[in-house]
């Protein structure tokens, strides 16, 4: 941004009261990644901008609640499904699709969802 603008290090370290060598750790720690967050939005503000922190989902939420909540029911299920089938009570795969898609509802709406070992 310094560079679009045309300004030089010394002047952005002028207007940020800090040393132009401190500019300098600043942009290379910047491009490594390990800047401080801080020390971005004091650069920002000497360069008139705005720093934009955002978590942005891969896909979405909803269907990663989902997702989340059906690999529980299917653990559940299959639990219960090897356990009954030891017992030599196996259930028909239409009736654990159905308890699937029942446990996958309950799922969705309990706390603790990300939790590991749930249910």
């Amino acid at each position: 941004m310094r560079e679009a603008l045309g300004m030089t290090a010394e002047e952005l370290a002028e207007r940020m009261g800090v040393s132009q060598p401190s500019v300098t750790r600043l942009e290379r720690s910047e491009r490594d990644s390990v800047a401080r967050l801080d020390t971005l939005i004091r650069a920002a503000d000497a360069l008139e901008c705005d720093v934009v922190y955002a978590l942005v989902p891969r896909r979405p939420l909803e269907e990663m609640v989902t997702d989340q909540a059906r690999r529980r029911a299917r653990e559940r299920v299959e639990q219960v499904a090897h356990t009954m089938a030891l017992e030599d009570q196996a259930v028909a795969d239409s009736e654990l699709a159905k308890q699937l898609a029942t446990l996958t509802d309950f799922y969705r709406t309990q706390p603790g969802l990300w939790r590991h070992g749930l249910g």
